[in-house]
């Protein structure tokens, strides 16, 4: 398993949300670098966003989820065209990081 993975829950219907792009990025001082990209499958989740060897240094990362075409494919007018998220890697441990997503609003937290 990637040390890194996540989900999404489309909260408005109770479902994965599949085929949303999700790319994760690096800090290096003030920029950001593009290390990894990906799509959730059909069960919202993307489990090889990283190879399985592959251990992130410490730092502060970022996940970016392109919500909107996902929204747009549906038909359904959306306020947040994507979603960023920060965090902090420490160690070598699991990381997981979920987002429950509708159309006006998201949420977040540290998943295992």
């Amino acid at each position: 398993m990637s040390q890194l993975t996540t989900h999404i829950l489309d909260t408005s219907k109770g479902k994965p949300a599949a085929g949303i792009t999700v790319i994760l990025f690096q800090q290096h001082n003030n920029e950001w670098g593009n290390i990894a990209a990906g799509k959730t499958n059909s069960d919202g989740r993307i489990p090889d966003l990283l190879q399985a060897e592959s251990v992130l240094s410490s730092g502060t990362y970022k996940l970016r989820f392109e919500t909107k075409t996902y929204f747009d494919n549906q038909n359904i007018q959306s306020f947040y065209p994507f979603v960023e998220i920060v965090f902090f890697i420490s160690d070598a441990s699991h990381y997981h990081v979920p987002l429950l997503l509708n159309p006006f609003g998201y949420s977040t937290y540290r998943g295992s």
